[in-house]
C-alpha cells in the first residue's frame, strides 16, 4: 500500500473518471463474490443430492458472469480515460512550468533527462493512478467485508484467514524504504543514460569529427551497466515482496480449506457451508492478488515520482503576476530604468545601472563587447528573470503587470540558436501565425531574404527540413526563423545575432529588407557586426554591464570611444580601410 504524495496530488486531475472506475471496480469485485456464493450454493444442492434449484442457479451464475463481461469493458474504458486525463494534464502542468522557468539551459536539467521524466515517468504514472490506486481502494474496502461473512460461517477460520491477510498486506512494507531506495537509483541511471543517448545523437557530427565516438560508445556501454545492475537490485527487492505475499496468500488458502475440511470432517459444517467458506477464502486474497499485479504495473510511476516532483517544484523563472492579458496593439515604446542585475553565482554584476530609452516604432540597436550584458538585457525584456533594481517598461507601464504569455505574444524573436520542427517549411512558418495565407508566408520570407533559396528546395514551401532543420544550411535556418517572427506580426522585433548564419553579402541585403519590414514595430537588434546595425536609429553601445553611448552611427563614430574602436576593429578583421566599413 504504498502511497506517494506526488502521485497522489497527480490523481486529482481525473478524480471524477477515476472515482467512477473504482465503483466499477468494486462491482466486477462484487460479481466475483456473487458467482463464488451462487456456485457454492449449486454445489451444495447437488452435494444433498437436490438438483430442483440447480437450474436457477446455474441461470444466476450465468447472470453473474455476463453482467461482470459488461462492466469489465466498462471499468477498464473508464481507466483508460482517467490515464489519459492524468498524462494530458501532468504532462501540461509540467511543461507549463518548465515554461515558467525559463530556457532549459538556465533550469540545469539535462534534456534527455527531462523527455524521460515528461515521457515515461508521466507513462508510469498513469499505471500507477489508473489501475493501483482504483485496486488498492477495492483492496482495503471488500476483504474484511469477506471476512466478516467468514465469521458467520466459520469463525474459526477467521485465525487462519485474518494473519494471512495482514501478512500479504503489510509484510512487504517493511522493505518500502529499501525498495524505494532502489527505485531512485534505477531511475536515476535511467535518466543519465537516456541523457547520454539524445545527446550522442544530437552531436554525432562532432564526435566523428573529434573521433570521439569510441569513447562515447564505451561511455554509454558503462552507463546501460549501471542501469542494468540498479534494475537487478530493484527486482531482487521486488521479489522479495512479491515471494512474501505468495506465501502469505497460499498459506492462509491452506490454512482456510484445512479448517474447512475439519468442520465438514466433525460434521460441524453443513454441506451449503463448507463450499461458501472455501469460496468465499479464495475470494478474500482475489483483490491482493490484483493488487500485487497492479502494483508492479504502476511501480514506475513510483521510481519517476521524486523526478516528476522536482521538475513540478524547479526554481527559476518569474512570477506571473501580471493582470494585463493582452498585448500591445501599438508598438511601445520601452525604457530600461537603472537596471541592475547579477546572475546567481556570479562575482560581478553583468547590468549595473543601465538605463535608455528604445523609441516607439523605431529600431534600436544595442552593441558591445562580449560579455556587456546584451542578452543578460532581451533577457529581461523577455522575463527570463525579473532586474535585481530598477525596472523595465512598455510605454510607462512596468512589464510585470502583463501576464507572461500577453508579454511573449507581444514580442517575436530570433537568436542565433535557431530551432526548426521535422517539419515542412511551410508548417514551420506557421507556427507564428497558423491563419497565414501562402502570400503571406512568401512575403515574410522575401523580407528574410530567403524566398528564392526556398523555392529552389525539392518541394518549395512544402519541403521538410528534417529534425532541428537538419536539411538546411545554418544560413537558411536562420532567414527561416526571421521569416517566422515577422510572421507573427508581433508589435516588439527583438533580433538576438539574427544574421550571425549568414555571409556578408546576404546580410546586407537581409539588413535592407528587414529596414522596410520592421517598419511600426518597435524593433531591438543585438549584433557583433557593426554593418548590420548601423542604419538603425538609435545605437547604444554596453560594455561592461554600463551604457557607454548613445546615439546614431555617424555621430558615435565622430565621437570616438568605444564604438569608434569598435568599428576599427571590424574593418581591419575584414580587412578594409575603416571608414569605408563603418560608413
Amino acid at each position: 500500500m504504498m502511497l506517494h504524495p506526488e502521485l497522489l496530488r497527480a490523481a486529482r486531475i481525473a478524480r471524477r473518471p477515476l472515482a467512477t472506475a473504482t465503483v466499477l471496480l468494486a462491482a466486477v469485485a462484487l460479481t466475483h463474490t456473487a458467482q463464488a456464493v451462487l456456485l457454492a450454493l449449486a454445489l451444495a444442492a447437488v452435494a444433498r443430492g437436490d438438483t430442483g434449484p440447480l437450474p436457477a442457479l446455474l441461470a444466476a451464475v450465468g447472470a453473474t458472469a455476463l453482467l461482470r463481461a459488461l462492466l469489465t469493458p466498462w471499468q477498464r474504458r473508464t481507466a483508460v480515460t482517467a490515464g489519459v486525463s492524468v498524462r494530458t494534464g501532468l504532462r501540461d502542468h509540467l511543461l507549463t512550468r518548465l515554461g515558467g522557468t525559463g530556457p532549459v539551459r538556465e533550469t540545469g536539467e539535462r534534456a534527455g533527462a527531462l523527455r524521460a521524466v515528461l515521457v515515461d515517468g508521466v507513462e508510469g504514472a498513469d499505471a500507477y493512478i489508473s489501475r493501483y490506486l482504483p485496486q488498492l481502494a477495492v483492496t482495503c474496502a471488500l476483504p474484511p467485508l469477506l471476512l466478516a461473512a467468514v465469521a458467520a460461517v466459520e469463525p474459526r477460520a477467521v485465525a487462519a484467514l485474518a494473519p494471512a491477510l495482514v501478512l500479504a498486506l503489510l509484510a512487504p512494507r517493511w522493505w518500502d524504504r529499501l525498495l524505494a531506495r532502489r527505485g531512485q537509483q534505477h531511475w536515476g541511471a535511467y535518466e543519465a543514460l537516456a541523457a547520454d543517448y539524445l545527446e550522442a545523437l544530437q552531436g554525432m557530427a562532432p564526435l566523428r569529427a573529434a573521433g570521439a565516438t569510441g569513447r562515447t560508445r564505451a561511455r554509454l556501454a558503462a552507463h546501460s551497466d549501471r542501469l542494468h545492475r540498479a534494475t537487478v537490485a530493484k527486482l531482487r527487492v521486488s521479489l522479495v515482496d512479491t515471494g512474501i505475499t505468495d506465501l502469505a496468500l497460499q498459506g492462509g488458502t491452506v490454512a482456510a480449506v484445512l479448517v474447512a475440511c475439519w468442520s465438514a470432517g466433525t460434521g460441524t459444517a453443513t454441506p451449503a457451508e463448507t463450499y461458501l467458506l472455501l469460496m468465499l477464502v479464495s475470494e478474500c486474497f482475489r483483490p491482493v492478488r490484483d493488487l500485487a499485479r497492479e502494483w508492479h504495473a504502476g511501480y514506475l510511476g513510483v521510481s519517476a515520482a521524486d523526478g516528476i516532483a522536482r521538475l513540478r517544484t524547479a526554481t527559476g523563472g518569474v512570477p506571473d503576476t501580471g493582470t494585463r492579458d493582452r498585448p500591445w496593439t501599438t508598438a511601445p515604446a520601452l525604457r530600461f530604468d537603472d537596471v541592475h542585475f547579477t546572475h546567481p553565482g556570479a562575482s560581478r554584476p553583468a547590468l549595473d545601472g543601465v538605463g535608455f530609452t528604445a523609441p516607439a516604432g523605431k529600431t534600436t540597436a544595442i552593441v558591445g563587447p562580449s560579455g556587456a550584458g546584451k542578452t543578460t538585457l532581451l533577457g529581461l525584456l523577455l522575463r527570463h528573470a525579473d532586474p535585481d533594481r530598477g525596472r523595465v517598461l512598455a510605454d510607462g507601464e512596468p512589464l510585470t503587470a502583463y501576464t507572461l504569455a500577453a508579454l511573449r505574444r507581444g514580442i517575436a524573436v530570433v537568436s542565433q540558436d535557431t530551432y526548426l520542427f521535422p517539419a515542412s517549411v511551410a508548417d514551420n512558418l506557421r507556427l507564428a501565425g497558423p491563419a497565414a495565407t501562402d502570400a503571406e508566408l512568401r512575403t515574410a520570407a522575401r523580407a528574410a531574404g530567403v524566398h528564392d533559396e526556398i523555392l529552389a528546395l525539392p518541394d518549395g514551401y512544402a519541403t521538410a527540413v528534417g529534425e532541428r532543420g537538419a536539411t538546411l544550411s545554418g544560413g537558411q535556418r536562420q532567414r527561416i526563423a526571421l521569416a517566422r517572427a515577422l510572421l507573427a506580426d508581433a508589435p516588439v522585433l527583438v533580433l538576438d545575432e539574427a544574421t550571425s548564419a549568414v555571409g556578408e553579402r546576404a546580410e546586407a541585403g537581409i539588413v535592407r529588407a528587414l529596414a522596410t519590414a520592421a517598419r511600426g514595430r518597435t524593433c531591438l537588434v543585438v549584433a557583433h557586426r557593426l554593418a548590420s546595425v548601423r542604419h538603425a536609429d538609435r545605437i547604444v553601445v554596453l560594455d561592461a554591464g554600463r551604457v557607454d553611448a548613445v546615439g546614431d552611427h555617424e555621430t558615435l563614430l565622430e565621437e570616438g570611444g568605444l564604438y569608434a574602436r569598435l568599428a576599427g576593429a571590424t574593418a581591419a578583421y575584414a580587412g578594409e580601410p575603416a571608414g569605408r566599413s563603418a560608413r
